[in-house]
């Protein structure tokens, strides 16, 4: 079964905490793949990981280029896995797809936004439903992250 994080944001924004757990992923050899919850979200991170940090950038593509299949980072609406991701990131309240076949999968949700955590609660619900193994994670006010489910 796939290890699927809940990452409850509550001391910074998405736009942080995603790019370093994006890296950390690609550091363990891992392809990734990170599904939004609206175009406008994703067309959003698409500029955001060129430019995330003064020294470094997140090569990527997105869903509507036509190599997505070699894209190291893949953005996306959708729920397929072009590029063969081992890790599943779903964002700003994406619906999560059939999750077997992932290393992990992290569900990051905003803390502030009531709708993200009713979503992230239901989601909760089905990953355990489907009998994969479910943690619960909040970001501490130094931006990292304690277990406490």
């Amino acid at each position: 079964m796939t290890e699927v994080l809940f990452y409850h944001l509550t001391d910074s924004t998405l736009d942080d905490a995603l790019p370093g757990l994006v890296e950390r992923s690609l550091a363990r050899g891992w392809s990734v793949v990170v599904q939004t919850g609206s175009e406008e979200r994703r067309d959003a991170l698409d500029l955001h990981l060129w430019t995330w940090r003064d020294d470094a950038f997140i090569g990527h593509g997105t869903d509507r280029d036509p190599h997505a299949a070699d894209q190291p980072v893949l953005l996306t609406t959708g729920t397929d896995n072009p590029n063969a991701a081992a890790i599943r990131f779903l964002v700003d309240g994406a619906e999560p797809p059939a999750l077997d076949g992932y290393e992990r999968a992290v569900i990051m949700f905003d803390g502030h936004d009531q709708a993200h955590v009713e979503a992230a609660r239901r989601h909760w619900k089905t990953v355990k439903a489907a009998g994969h193994q479910a943690t619960y994670w909040q970001q501490t006010p130094e931006r990292g992250w304690e277990r406490k489910a």
